[in-house]
């Protein structure tokens, strides 16, 4: 028997998130529906905040402490055709120095009864950068990333995903109000500064497999290797594994943990030797050598789940990251 592909399943999320760290605190709403018109048809709406106080190291050194909010809405839609799924998303984000939209297309398509999904996806990206203070800043980003996906079933408990992702940028790609410190013996502090400069252009590669293993006690285990490269000479390698336990008959809980490690992207530098010291100044510590370590815990509780010809299941989700 060839089996069908499905429609995302109808929802409706809400979501209250918070985030605190590195003398950045975010918070703010979120809301998701999504709805079947009919067999063929599905369609979603999405509504996002940021509300964003931020006293970081950057902002202490270089300027005052600042508050802002960040708002984005989308909209999408899939369309099913017997084994072949096309989905078409718009996003917008607005903030007052900040302007995105994007658009993304994505096509996949079942084989061998299902056992093999390939998906080839394509997204666009147009950005407006202004600079609180300074009417006459402007800066333009555009952005294309190209993608391609195999998931495969290897055994009536195995799910295997790869993935790759090119990515290109072009336009203004730092921020207008990070600094960059330079030797500079007349300065009481030792140092001056000035405004970061990036080249104008990155291009950037990545390249993902994962695994989901059905345990024969209803939980699952996953994971995944995620290798990213750019031509700002940034190597990226992301490890994360999971466990999932269903608990008695309404809880879930899902425990995973993440590490990722980078090293710094040529240009990048805590104290560079002079002012202008050469043609890309970088100081972003998203730019520099690290590694991050993230803990992560999710528990779920089903507080309706009705069957029958108007099936409706309904649960609470509780999530904590903690990144080091």
């Amino acid at each position: 028997v060839v089996e069908a592909g499905v429609l995302p399943e109808e929802r409706a999320d809400a979501l209250y998130h918070y985030y605190d760290g590195g003398g950045v605190e975010i918070d703010g709403p979120s809301l998701l529906v999504r709805k079947s018109v009919n067999e063929k048809v599905s369609v979603s709406a999405s509504y996002y905040v940021d509300s964003i106080s931020s006293a970081s190291i950057d902002v202490v050194t270089t300027a005052s402490k600042y508050s802002e909010e960040r708002t984005q809405w989308g909209a999408g839609v899939d369309y099913l055709h017997e084994d072949t799924t096309m989905s078409l998303g718009f996003s917008s984000s607005d903030e007052n120095d900040y302007q995105a939209d994007t658009l993304n297309f994505a096509i996949s398509q079942d084989v061998f009864n299902g056992l093999t999904t390939v998906t080839l996806g394509y997204g666009s990206g147009s950005d407006d950068v202004s600079k609180r203070g300074d009417t006459d800043f402007s800066g333009e980003i555009d952005r294309h990333a190209y993608r391609v996906g195999l998931t495969q079933v290897l055994t009536r408990n195995l799910l295997m995903s790869l993935n790759y992702e090119a990515i290109a940028d072009e336009g203004y790609l730092n921020n207008p109000y990070r600094q960059v410190r330079y030797v500079d013996a007349g300065q009481a502090s030792g140092y001056g500064w000035q405004g970061e400069i990036y080249p104008n252009t990155r291009a950037s590669n990545a390249v993902a497999i994962r695994a989901r293993w059905h345990l024969p006690y209803r939980a699952a285990l996953s994971g995944g290797y995620r290798f990213f490269t750019d031509d700002w000479g940034i190597d990226g390698h992301t490890l994360e594994l999971g466990y999932v336990q269903p608990w008695r008959d309404r809880w879930m809980i899902d425990v995973r943990y993440r590490y990722y490690s980078q090293n710094s992207a040529d240009f990048f530098s805590d104290l560079f030797p002079y002012a202008d010291a050469q043609n890309y100044l970088a100081r972003d510590k998203e730019l520099s050598k690290f590694q991050s370590h993230g803990p992560h815990l999710g528990v779920s509780y089903t507080w309706l789940d009705r069957a029958g010809d108007r099936p409706l299941r309904s649960t609470v989700n509780l999530v904590f990251d903690h990144y080091s």
